[in-house]
């Protein structure tokens, strides 16, 4: 039995005309680069250039009629900036957000354009986590900074996020970290219990490598195939793939008891789609789950321009509006 065929993963419906969509624009990413983290002098490059591109968008923002406010939290000697977006009205909730970019590359501004149509759609404030990177600080080190901000958000009993149900969202390498940092939460409960779902898109969860990593040739688009184990030893240095498997820091192998329902996304073409299909089977056994594999998708599809990408956001919307009205009723 493939991995469309199996009865807990629903294969996301697609038309004629969207699927043509998605092949078409798989041609052109095929021409592209993969991404290869091989060093620490590329991704520093990379950061530049993101942080360059970003210049002026307060002022992007600004024209849709919101603002972005930037605040630094702490817990002894961990400082975490945070970059929050607030609805025109009453929030009805918030999200916390991780983002993405392979925990060496990225910020939280780069989520500014997906948080916002959250903002817009769900009318919750969104929290982006701007956690230090992996060029600079060990792994740990940044599944602490996530810790804190998520303990500072859950802990507000007198503030904005007072009494608001919170939704967590990942992608990528931010799926990993979201995933870590509701394990880590276990240890308090009373924390864990204010987080009323998962909003997950195609997150790395073993960082030895699922089969579907291991076997990724050259063919992969947007990810470099051949090149991912290694990617993830060197970010894990001197661990053996034992200590590697080991949760939090590979959620697959966590408890998931206590953790809230969640919304999965994993795109076929993907050499981490194991890890989407395999966590979901795990975290099914305590809360339900939503799994949706999307046809001939590669890593990141909801940033590409296709109408496929936009109904897997709106569809992410709609299950975070119902979320927050379950727990309203």
């Amino acid at each position: 039995m493939n991995d469309s065929e199996r009865p807990t993963t629903r294969l996301w419906p697609v038309t004629e005309q969207e699927l043509a969509q998605v092949r078409r624009f798989n041609k052109t990413l095929a021409w592209l680069p993969r991404l290869r983290i091989r060093n620490r002098f590329t991704p520093r490059v990379i950061q530049a250039l993101l942080r360059a591109g970003q210049l002026g968008g307060a002022g992007k923002l600004r024209k849709q009629g919101v603002e972005a406010a930037n605040k630094v939290i702490g817990a002894g000697d961990v400082q975490v900036p945070v970059r929050i977006i607030r609805p025109k009205g009453k929030a009805k909730g918030v999200v916390l957000d991780f983002h993405g970019g392979g925990w060496v590359i990225g910020n939280a501004q780069m989520n500014d354009g997906l948080n916002l149509a959250i903002v817009n759609a769900c009318d919750v404030t969104v929290v982006s986590v701007d956690y230090r990177l992996a060029v600079t600080t060990p792994v740990e080190g940044l599944l602490d900074d996530c810790l804190v901000a998520a303990r500072w958000l859950l802990s507000d009993e007198r503030g904005e996020f007072a009494g608001l149900p919170v939704i967590v969202v990942g992608e990528s390498a931010g799926a990993h970290l979201a995933v870590a940092t509701l394990l880590a939460l276990k240890q308090s409960p009373d924390l864990l219990g204010r987080v009323s779902g998962a909003l997950l898109y195609y997150g790395v969860y073993d960082l030895a490598g699922t089969p579907s990593v291991r076997a990724a040739g050259p063919d992969t688009l947007v990810l470099d195939g051949p090149g991912m184990v290694e990617a993830l030893r060197l970010l894990t240095p001197g661990m053996s793939d034992e200590e590697r498997r080991r949760p939090p820091l590979s959620p697959l192998y966590g408890d998931f008891a206590g953790l809230p329902p969640a919304l999965m996304f994993a795109g076929e073409l993907d050499p981490l789609r194991d890890d989407t299909l395999e966590l979901a089977e795990r975290w099914r056994a305590s809360a339900p789950v939503e799994l949706h594999l999307l046809p001939a998708s590669a890593h990141g599809f909801i940033h590409f321009p296709y109408a496929l990408a936009g109904k897997v956001l709106a569809h992410s919307h709609a299950w975070i509006t119902a979320r927050l009205a379950a727990l309203s009723d």
